[in-house]
């Protein structure tokens, strides 16, 4: 069972619509016991960092994630700032992340590596370019496109954790992976039939 952890902001109605079009049951929870004897974990999120870190602190839910996910080595997948807090921290917010990946987020420029002004939010379709394999994206095609909404991304400080890279005003990290770990800045859920091929691909995947 792929356990969806709700933290209340995020979209996970689409994540668990998505996972049914590709034959897998889910759960929505944020009981602590739920989480902890999870076969599958997604960490969604939608909004603020401090605002989603804030719920990981609530009674249980922080030790839940660690047990199953760092302890049991339980297959868990960030999307967008699901991706964002299994960083160590923010420009975003003042609260600690999950600290899973050597990372920090940080904000978009204003100002494109080109020169021009950037605007901000990134949101729209946009193409990614893979770095190395990956076996949750093996149904994914080269020449697959994804949907972004986010104003900061992940700033690695291991470049071989990076899964694939976007360009937008620069290049950043779009995907990225740490054995059990695998993270996304962009939203499967709403990316169609590439989305399916990822979400189907984490379902399958056994690292």
């Amino acid at each position: 069972m792929v356990v969806i952890v709700n933290l209340g902001t995020a979209n996970v109605g689409s994540i668990v619509n998505m996972l049914r079009r590709v034959g897998v049951e889910s759960e929505v929870s944020r009981d602590p016991e739920v989480i902890r004897r999870a076969d599958r974990l997604i960490l969604p999120g939608v909004g603020g960092f401090d605002s989603n870190a804030g719920i990981l602190d609530e009674p249980g839910i922080r030790e839940s994630l660690e047990a199953a996910v760092v302890k049991r080595s339980v297959p868990c997948f960030g999307i967008c700032l699901g991706m964002q807090l299994m960083c160590e921290s923010s420009e975003e917010g003042t609260l600690s992340g999950l600290g899973w990946f050597p990372a920090r987020v940080v904000r978009f420029p204003k100002v494109a590596s080109d020169g021009k002004a950037l605007r901000v939010p990134h949101m729209g379709w946009n193409r990614i370019r893979m770095l190395r394999d990956h076996a949750a994206f093996a149904d994914v095609p080269a020449d697959a496109r994804f949907y972004f909404v986010h104003s900061y991304f992940m700033q690695l400080a291991e470049s071989s954790l990076a899964i694939g890279v976007c360009e937008y005003g620069l290049e950043f990290v779009c995907a990225a992976g740490l054995g059990n770990v695998l993270a996304v800045q962009f939203h499967p859920e709403k990316s169609h039939r590439y989305g399916m091929g990822l979400m189907s691909g984490f379902a399958r995947w056994a690292p």
